[in-house]
């Protein structure tokens, strides 16, 4: 009965000492394909899996990290806070939820605006960060995009936006859909200044950011495999009572049917956009985006 002991005992000092020693969080699992993924090698690859492509979710200071130019970065508007106008509350209070979404990714809302360089060209690029109440757009997301857009409009930079929304922040109800309006009316603002505005979807794009900003760009762009739309899959199919295609609202179902202009590797993204960005501004060819 000695394998019964062992077991009572648990495992053994050595086996306990191995496991101690292995850093927690050194490896990740792919959603795509459920390959172990060496933490430091993964990133180095910009957290796209080696064996199948697959685009892993990252945040919003990473993903401007990985988009713009070391030196000179600047964050905009990091005065923008949301408020709890309604003093709204469902099952907790709407503040306390903001709260732990601050204190969980150190962000004050849901979007990060920065200014800076791509491949020596001047831009300023705004990011979603998901994992802040799943990028809800409220007051602040709203007030941010705008101020960045009108930034652009005045200095005639161009502007590039990252999305990564579950779509309109529920707690702060008519405040949180006036923001599609007003996101929208600015980016019409630029496109009538001919200041470009590029949207990049990342998965995932859904709601009302899908049905204002992230639409509305004079190029759309997507991440391989990135999901967007305004209603989820589930949703549609209770509605219509039908099945839905393979892959419905995947990046490559909207590029085949039309509503993106194109699906772009995050680690080409820079490159690419850099050089769409020369061309439409009448820049001279880049060397770093070549």
């Amino acid at each position: 009965m000695s394998w019964l002991n062992r077991i009572r005992r648990g495992p053994s000092q050595s086996a306990r000492a191995r496991a101690a020693a292995v850093p927690e969080g050194l490896w990740r699992k792919c959603p795509g394909c459920a390959t172990p993924l060496y933490r430091p090698e993964l990133e180095k690859n910009q957290d796209v899996c080696p064996k199948c492509g697959h685009h892993l979710r990252i945040g919003a200071r990473r993903r401007l990290d990985l988009f713009l130019d070391p030196e000179g970065r600047e964050e905009l508007f990091a005065d923008v806070e949301p408020r709890d106008r309604l003093r709204f509350k469902d099952q907790r209070k709407y503040k306390d939820r903001l709260l732990e979404a601050q204190r969980k990714t150190g962000e004050k809302d849901a979007l990060v605006a920065m200014r800076g360089r791509l491949c020596g060209l001047p831009v300023v690029v705004t990011a979603f960060e998901f994992e802040f109440l799943g990028g809800s757009m409220g007051y602040a997301v709203g007030e941010k995009f705008a101020r960045a857009a009108s930034l652009c409009r005045e200095e005639r930079i161009p502007l590039v936006n990252f999305s990564a929304s579950g779509g309109a922040r529920m707690q702060e109800a008519l405040i949180s859909l006036m923001q599609m309006a007003k996101t929208a009316a600015h980016v019409e603002r630029l496109q009538a200044a001919g200041v470009p505005y590029v949207s990049v979807l990342t998965d995932p794009t859904f709601g009302g950011v899908s049905a204002s900003l992230a639409m509305l760009g004079d190029l759309i762009l997507a991440e391989p495999g990135a999901r967007a739309g305004f209603a989820g899959p589930n949703i549609i199919e209770q509605t219509i009572r039908q099945k839905l295609p393979e892959g419905f609202q995947r990046a490559e179902f909207l590029l085949e049917h039309g509503a993106i202009d194109g699906i772009v590797d995050r680690r080409q993204m820079r490159q690419v956009i850099a050089r769409l960005l020369a061309k439409l501004t009448g820049a001279p060819p880049l060397a770093e985006a070549t």
